[in-house]
């Protein structure tokens, strides 16, 4: 297995370790800003998001750069970028952080285009990332930054950048999937 396949499957491995922090309950203690409290769970569970988002990017670099790209990684690495990205909006949901609308926007997103994806595969075609989708992980990334830490550092200055942040993600998310989907319309069988 290949370097960039190993960053792939540690950033699936880092899935349940954010969820052990995100929602069990542990009392590790707090930082307070006046009305403003982050747990140090918050804190370890952000932290570890930031460093498994970042080695999306790494990964895919690494792998065309030394031309290592392997099928395992064309079927990990778009598999490592949704779990990440479900599970934690899930878990916003459950902290209810998070509309539940807008993560069944971006989660049915996520299916859709996997599943254009997939067809296209059977065609012997691989979909590359678009300019859109691209924007799209970058908006929903710094959504659940933003949500995890309690809309930190904006809720100082009585700015819901989380909401700005997440409708903001759901309407591109839905943009790049017509994206996707009006570019591709080829590989979609009319009978």
């Amino acid at each position: 297995m290949n370097l960039a396949n190993k960053i792939t499957l540690a950033r699936i491995f880092l899935v349940p370790v954010i969820l052990f922090f995100l929602l069990i309950r542990l009392d590790l203690g707090s930082v307070k800003f006046e009305d403003f409290e982050l747990t140090y769970t918050q804190i370890i569970a952000v932290l570890i998001f930031i460093i498994a988002a970042s080695t999306d990017g790494l990964d895919g670099y690494l792998a065309r750069k030394n031309k290592m790209v392997t099928n395992l990684g064309k079927l990990l690495d778009p598999l490592a970028d949704k779990l990440l990205v479900a599970a934690v909006l899930i878990s916003l949901v459950e902290m209810d952080k998070l509309s539940a609308l807008i993560a069944i926007i971006i989660i049915s997103r996520e299916f859709a285009v996997t599943g254009l994806r997939q067809v296209a595969l059977l065609e012997g075609s691989v979909l590359a990332a678009s300019v859109w989708g691209k924007w799209k992980t970058g908006i929903q990334i710094a959504m659940i930054i933003v949500l995890l830490l309690n809309n930190f550092p904006f809720a100082f200055f009585d700015f819901r950048m989380d909401l700005v942040l997440s409708w903001g993600a759901a309407l591109i998310t839905i943009w790049s999937g017509i994206d996707y989907f009006v570019k591709n319309r080829n590989l979609i069988p009319v009978e």
